[in-house]
C-alpha cells in the first residue's frame, strides 16, 4: 500500500498546470487517435510504390492492403475532425483486423502472420474503446481463427504467388500494427501517470491550506504525517507530534472512545466520527494549567485490495470548542428558563390558594348581607354589598384562571375523558353567560348540525372552552349584536365555532392569539376588562385533547374562534376512523449533554 508521506512539497506553477491539462487521459486519447490515423495514411503512402510494382507483376495483395490502410486512415482522420472520436478509433481497429483477416484467408497455415495481426485489434480496442466493442473484437478474432482453421484443415487451393507475397507483406503489416499499439500504450499510460501526479499535487495543496488538521497513520497505527494546521490546533511544532504524544494529549475520560474509533477504522475499515477533549499547549498560560479544547475527529480508512487485516487511516480534526460552549450555554439557559417557569407556576399556585380562602369569605358574607340574613340593609349598604360580591366573584374567576393556566403550563392539568353528546352541553353553557348577554342586549344563537356523534373528551373542560369563547364574544360585541355558536363535524374532528360581529382584531394580534395575558386592546386606557387568560386556557385545553385553536377576524367585521377536538379523544384510534398518512414529522431534538469544564486537569 502506498503511503502519502510528506506534505511539505509545494504545487507546480502555472506552466506546469497547463502542461498537466494538455496531458489529461481524455486529451491524450484524442491526440493518439489522430496520430494513429496519420500513421496509417503515411504507411499506406510509403508502401504504395511497392504495391504498384507488385500489381504490374500481377500480384494485387500488396496493392489491396495499401488501399485498405489508406482508406482506413483517411476515414479515421475525417471522423476525428468531426468530433466522432470513438468512430475514428473503431475505423482504425477495423482496418487492422481487416488486413489481418485478408492475410489469414490468403495463407492456409493456421499460425500465420494474419492471425497475429488480427490479435492486435482487441489490444488496441482495450486501450481506446469500451467493453462492448472489445467483445465484438474478440468475436472477430474467433471468426478469423475459425476461417484459418478451416482453410488449414480442408486445404483450400491458394495461388502460390499470393502466398509468397503474403509472406513478404505480412511482417510489414504486423510491424505497423505493433507500432500503433505501442504508441497508443505509451501515450495512454503517460496520461494516467500525469493524472496521478496532478491528483497527488492537488491533494497536497489541499492538505497544506485546509483549516482543519489532517493526520495520516500507518497500518500499525503510527503517526506518519500532519498538516501545518496541526501547529495551530495543538500549539506546538509538527515535529513534536507522535503517536505517543497524541495519546497523552487526550483527556483521560475520552481515551477509550478515541481508541475504539481508531480501531474501528484501522482494523474494521469503518468510518468513524467522535468528539473528544485534547490538550492545547499555551506557553503564556499561568500556573501551568493545561487548556483542553473540544475536537471533532473523523477517521477514514484508506482501502486497498492488498490489505487483508489493517488499513492506513486519515484523521480530520476540527476545533469545535465554540460550538460546545454555545451548546452548554443554551443548555444552561434552557435549565434557567425551566426553573423560572416552575418557580412562576409554584408562585401562581401558592398565591392562588392563599387568595381563594379569604375571597370565598368575602363573597359568602357579601352574599349573606345582600340576602338579609344578618338584618335588613339600607339601599346604599345593599348596593355596596352587591359591589363587594361582584368584585369578589370577579377576583375568584381571575384566581381560578391563574390556577388553571399554571396547571396547564406545568403539565399537571389532568383531563378525564368519557363519551358524551356535544350538543347536550350547549344549554348549560348558554345559561352560564346568559346574564352577561342580557346586560348588553346580545342574542345567543346555536347552530347545531343534526346527528352529531358522541365525542370522547373531558366534559368539564369542553364546558369551560365554550364558556370562555362565548364570554369573549359577548364582551367584544356591540350592544344588540348576535353571537352564534356553530357545532358541526369536520372530518374526524368536532368543530366548536363561536362567531361575533364585534370590533375584530388586526392580523398582528391574530398571530399572538393564545399567549397568556395578551389582549388586542392593551394599555391602561383599554375599554374592555379581562386578564387575557381566557383564550390561553382554551388553547391549552384544546391541545390537551389533541386539538387546535384557530381564529379568523377582520377589524370592524367581527371574529370567529374555532376549536377542533378529535372525536375519538386525545389518542385517536385509527381503526375507528380512517388510516392517516403522516406527511411531515418534526425531527426529535438532539439531547444536549453539558460537558465538563475544559480547564480541569486530567488525572
Amino acid at each position: 500500500m502506498r503511503s502519502l508521506g510528506i506534505f511539505g512539497i509545494g504545487g507546480k506553477g502555472g506552466s506546469a498546470a497547463a502542461a498537466v491539462s494538455r496531458q489529461r487521459p481524455d486529451v491524450l486519447r484524442r491526440k493518439t487517435i489522430a496520430n494513429n490515423a496519420r500513421l496509417l495514411i503515411a504507411a499506406a503512402v510509403l508502401l504504395m510504390p511497392l504495391a504498384l510494382w507488385s500489381l504490374l507483376d500481377k500480384s494485387a495483395l500488396g496493392f489491396a492492403l495499401a488501399c485498405v490502410g489508406l482508406a482506413g486512415g483517411m476515414t479515421s482522420l475525417s471522423l476525428h475532425h468531426r468530433g466522432r472520436f470513438d468512430d475514428a478509433a473503431l475505423a482504425q481497429i477495423v482496418t487492422i483486423m481487416g488486413g489481418g483477416l485478408v492475410l489469414t484467408l490468403v495463407d492456409t497455415r493456421l499460425a500465420d502472420m494474419g492471425l497475429m495481426i488480427t490479435l492486435m485489434g482487441p489490444v488496441l480496442t482495450a486501450l481506446l474503446l469500451g467493453s462492448q466493442v472489445r467483445r465484438w473484437s474478440w468475436l472477430a478474432v474467433a471468426v478469423a481463427l475459425v476461417l484459418g482453421s478451416l482453410g488449414s484443415l480442408i486445404g483450400l487451393p491458394v495461388d502460390s504467388a499470393l502466398a509468397q507475397e503474403a509472406t513478404t507483406v505480412g511482417p510489414l503489416v504486423f510491424g505497423l500494427a505493433i507500432a500503433l499499439v505501442a504508441y497508443t500504450t505509451h501515450n495512454i499510460n503517460a496520461g494516467y501517470v500525469v493524472q496521478d501526479k496532478a491528483q497527488l499535487n492537488a491533494y497536497r495543496h489541499l492538505v497544506e491550506h485546509v483549516q482543519d488538521t489532517v493526520l495520516c497513520f500507518s497500518t500499525e497505527g503510527d503517526l506518519v504525517s500532519a498538516s501545518p494546521s496541526a501547529e495551530t490546533l495543538f500549539g506546538c511544532p509538527r515535529y513534536q507530534l507522535s503517536t505517543a504524544s497524541l495519546g497523552e494529549r487526550l483527556h483521560v475520560m475520552d481515551r477509550p472512545a478515541y481508541l475504539t474509533a481508531f480501531a474501528d477504522a484501522n482494523q474494521g475499515g469503518r468510518n468513524r466520527s467522535i468528539e473528544v477533549r485534547m490538550r492545547r499547549d499555551d506557553p503564556h498560560a499561568r500556573g501551568g494549567v493545561p487548556q483542553f479544547i473540544w475536537v471533532e475527529a473523523r477517521f477514514a480508512p484508506i482501502r486497498d485490495d492488498d490489505a487483508a487485516e489493517r488499513y492506513e487511516v486519515t484523521a480530520l480534526l476540527r476545533d469545535v470548542t465554540e460550538r460546545k460552549d454555545s451548546e452548554a450555554a443554551m443548555a444552561e439557559a434552557q435549565r434557567s428558563a425551566e426553573e423560572a417557569s416552575q418557580a412562576k407556576s409554584r408562585f401562581l399556585a401558592t398565591i392562588g390558594h392563599e387568595l381563594r380562602t379569604p375571597l370565598n369569605a368575602v363573597v359568602g358574607f357579601s352574599e349573606m348581607m345582600t340576602s338579609g340574613i344578618g338584618g335588613e340593609l339600607s339601599p346604599t349598604h345593599r348596593e355596596y354589598a352587591g359591589l363587594i360580591h361582584q368584585s369578589g366573584r370577579h377576583l375568584l374567576d381571575v384566581v381560578g384562571m391563574l390556577l388553571d393556566m399554571s396547571r396547564i403550563e406545568a403539565g399537571k392539568f389532568e383531563i378525564s375523558t368519557a363519551r358524551f353528546q356535544p350538543d347536550e352541553i350547549v344549554p348549560a353553557c348558554f345559561a352560564m353567560v346568559e346574564a352577561m348577554a342580557k346586560e348588553r342586549s346580545i342574542s345567543l344563537v346555536a347552530d347545531i348540525e343534526p346527528g352529531l356523534p358522541a365525542v370522547l373528551a373531558d366534559e368539564r373542560a369542553c364546558r369551560q372552552i365554550l364558556i370562555n369563547l362565548l364570554s369573549n364574544a359577548i364582551k367584544f360585541s356591540h350592544v344588540g349584536d348576535t353571537v352564534t355558536l356553530v357545532l358541526k363535524r369536520q372530518g374526524q374532528s368536532l368543530s366548536f365555532a363561536v362567531r361575533d360581529h364585534g370590533i375584530g382584531m388586526a392580523p398582528m394580534a391574530l398571530e399572538r392569539i393564545g399567549e397568556p395575558f395578551f389582549q388586542a386592546q392593551d394599555g391602561l386606557n383599554r375599554q374592555y376588562e379581562g386578564t387575557g387568560l381566557g383564550l390561553s386556557i382554551v388553547k391549552g385545553l384544546a391541545e390537551l385533547h389533541g386539538g387546535a385553536l384557530r381564529a379568523m377576524s377582520e377589524i370592524g367585521a367581527g371574529t370567529t374562534m374555532t376549536v377542533l377536538l378529535p372525536i375519538n379523544g386525545p389518542a385517536t384510534k385509527l381503526e375507528e376512523t380512517v388510516a392517516v398518512l403522516p406527511l411531515h414529522r418534526e425531527p426529535a431534538a438532539a439531547p444536549i449533554t453539558p460537558w465538563q469544564n475544559e480547564k480541569r486537569k486530567a488525572q
